[in-house]
């Protein structure tokens, strides 16, 4: 095995530096706290390493040949940077056990979340919190990968996820309805109507929405929505998240089933009118799922506030 294949000791770098300090074999030995013949052994094995000598030792006191002279700054330099390293990698060990990491739909990290989570730090110091906005299939791959702690996201028992399915825990947080609605065409009512002769334009979730799996499991069914619902209404636009389907509803282009926490003040404007007539409503939950094993302190403070208002509830 050639010097550039010889595993290296970094105890072997730190007898190098006491013995260049002190130029004594005998004096470093007894400063690194080790008998002396297994420092020699030491300091012999990193010149194997290195593959020249390091120090002159027919000088008195010790000292370092001119490869040991440019070894030794560049060998400081190097030493301080792997401890520069282990502190960080410290800290960042310690910020990310103080932190709480969500995934959470896009629909309710805009509505749901920031109420949510402003009254849990009404009761729990969460210290730093990271959020990631998106689809609920992309939220489920985010924690089937363990990238983060929760997933905040819509749910429904007649339309199981992938996290239900990996039996992932989970805690009902409260409760929100899909309504179907419609911008108001003349004297108010829906441009985009339920229950009529004409079959209404659809604005319709895509796969990736959880809400649109809900909506797809709900109309497959025998149901208040009728056999072969979903088959009878045409899909005129698809999107993965109900913010833009509410802009499009809003816009005159077709019906939308929005949850009511997006759409209330629509409702309450008038800007969007319930296009079901009161019927065709979808009781959906809003759920919390946490990863299956042990989190940090911090989240599973919050897993057991989460779990003691679900208790009580």
């Amino acid at each position: 095995m050639g010097p550039g294949n010889r595993p290296l000791d970094l105890e072997w770098l730190e007898d190098f530096l006491a013995l260049a300090e002190s130029g004594n074999f005998s004096r470093a030995a007894q400063a690194r706290s080790i008998a002396q013949p297994a420092f020699s052994r030491h300091i012999r094995s990193l010149e194997e390493w290195v593959g020249v000598d390091l120090f002159d030792r027919s000088a008195h006191p010790t000292a370092l040949t001119a490869a040991g002279k440019r070894f030794q700054p560049l060998l400081q330099e190097v030493l301080a940077g792997l401890e520069a390293a282990r502190i960080k990698a410290r800290a960042a060990h310690d910020l990310d056990a103080a932190s709480l990491s969500f995934a959470a739909t896009h629909v309710l990290s805009l509505t749901f979340f920031p109420r949510w989570l402003g009254s849990v730090e009404a009761r729990l110091s969460t210290g730093p919190i990271q959020t990631v906005s998106d689809s609920s299939y992309a939220c489920e791959d985010l924690m089937l990968q363990r990238r983060v702690q929760f997933v905040l996201c819509h749910g429904h028992a007649g339309a199981p996820g992938r996290l239900d399915e990996a039996q992932y825990p989970v805690r009902r947080l409260s409760e929100d309805v899909l309504v179907p609605v419609s911008a108001a065409g003349a004297g108010g009512a829906p441009l985009h109507a339920l229950g009529t002769a004409a079959a209404p334009a659809v604005l319709a979730y895509s796969e990736a929405s959880g809400l649109g799996r809900i909506m797809r499991a709900i109309q497959d069914k025998d149901s208040e929505f009728g056999k072969d619902f979903a088959a009878s209404l045409p899909v005129v636009f698809t999107a993965h998240h109900a913010a833009l389907l509410r802009t499009m509803a809003l816009e005159g282009r077709g019906l939308a089933w929005l949850p009511m926490s997006l759409v209330a003040d629509d409702l309450r404007s008038g800007a969007l009118v319930d296009a079901g007539a009161g019927g065709w409503r979808v009781p959906v939950d809003i759920r919390l799922y946490r990863q299956q094993a042990r989190m940090a302190p911090v989240a599973e403070a919050l897993w057991a506030l989460v779990s003691e208002d679900a208790d009580q509830r």
